[in-house]
């Protein structure tokens, strides 16, 4: 029993460490995901989860940083007696909650790996009963064990562990995430990403006289009536399938993948930083010709009509979904650089970066296309 006491300890405390840091990596896109429960659990439970909503990224700094600790403590049994209390409420909590999404078809991704490993709602489920099973060894054998290091020692370790781990946070919270894990990255070219990597097969499920028959072609035969189409390579499938640009006057998703384009990046006008939006219109205004500077925000037009006489912004401006836009960068604003749908580059809004330093990324890329 000992021997699986330790490998549970291993399991539990490595998972926790790596659920953690993928969540540190990317505090906003955890606290956008805690949002999204919020406002289920506002709706299905009681209102005053809505008003969870504004505090969303603190949880999901302290959460990830919780992970982290308690994958550390677990590691080096540290106060086991109250680290495995925690993990098992923790766990409970997590178990339901994954229960409940799967279940009802709330929440499609739990976010527990960040977008670095995507689970489905009931793959998520049973991961989290495989790690209540784990922690439930843990909690019955937490008087059992002996701690690595002396009382302390383990204090300052834990206590640097937090520290560190919350200053990564932080860091990641007012740049952008240290591993971009999303279909968005820079390199990505978004035109060949909405394209199936292969030709998409199906076959199809059909049932006559009460007999179920599947067949690769669409049967031609009368009397079958139809009952599932099923792809049979979804790996094949488009990378990206939700991106869309348009404004008043129609559809723009492909001008914006033609030649050189600065997008400014503005999902919710109301909540931007405006800090640096007078550097942001400077840095449009001494951007070469063939630079096309344009916003994309998910604010309606009269909203940001107001935003932009507010703040003179005269740039043109086209609309995308505000899931999209926080897809493609966790800052508001945010800006990308893209070059014939490839993205180039992306800045958080404290970093907006210099008119030259953009040339030199257009020439480059440029350079190397030759």
């Amino acid at each position: 029993m000992n021997i699986i006491v330790q490998i549970s300890r291993f399991l539990v405390g490595g998972l926790f460490i790596f659920s953690g840091l993928i969540k540190i990596n990317d505090p906003v896109g955890t606290a956008i995901k805690l949002e999204e429960y919020f406002e289920v659990f506002a709706a299905d439970f009681a209102p005053f989860f809505a008003y969870l909503v504004p505090a969303a990224l603190f949880f999901s700094v302290l959460l990830s940083v919780l992970e982290v600790v308690l994958g550390v403590a677990v590691l080096l049994n540290y106060r086991m007696r109250i680290t495995a209390w925690i993990l098992l409420g923790l766990i409970v909590f997590f178990t339901f909650l994954t229960f409940y999404s799967a279940y009802f078809n709330k929440v499609t991704d739990c976010g527990c790996f960040g977008d670095a490993i995507k689970l489905t709602p009931w793959q998520s489920f049973i991961k989290d009963i495989i790690l209540l099973v784990l922690i439930l060894l843990l909690f019955l054998y937490r008087d059992r064990v002996e701690p690595f290091l002396d009382q302390g020692r383990a204090d300052i370790t834990i206590g640097v562990v937090a520290l560190v781990n919350i200053a990564g946070a932080i860091i990641a919270i007012q740049h952008l995430p240290y591993i971009d894990f999303r279909a968005y990255k820079v390199g990505a070219n978004i035109p060949q990403l909405m394209q199936p990597s292969a030709q998409l097969k199906y076959k199809y499920i059909m049932t006559k006289d009460g007999k179920e028959e599947e067949f690769m072609d669409y049967p031609s035969d009368g009397g079958y009536e139809f009952k599932e189409m099923v792809l049979l390579n979804p790996e094949a499938q488009p990378k990206i399938t939700d991106y869309s640009v348009w404004n008043p006057e129609g559809d723009f998703t492909e001008q914006t993948f033609e030649g050189d384009k600065f997008i400014i990046i503005m999902y919710d006008a109301q909540k931007a930083d405006t800090e640096s939006l007078d550097e942001i219109k400077r840095l449009s205004s001494k951007l070469p010709e063939h630079i096309d500077p344009i916003i994309l925000t998910a604010s309606g037009e009269t909203i940001f009509e107001s935003f932009r006489h507010e703040h003179q912004l005269a740039l043109p401006y086209y609309f995308a979904d505000a899931t999209v836009l926080k897809t493609i960068i966790r800052s508001n604003p945010g800006l990308v650089l893209m070059q014939d749908g490839v993205v180039l580059a992306k800045w958080h809004h404290n970093d907006v970066p210099e008119a030259k330093a953009i040339e030199q990324l257009i020439n480059r890329d440029i350079a190397s296309s030759n």
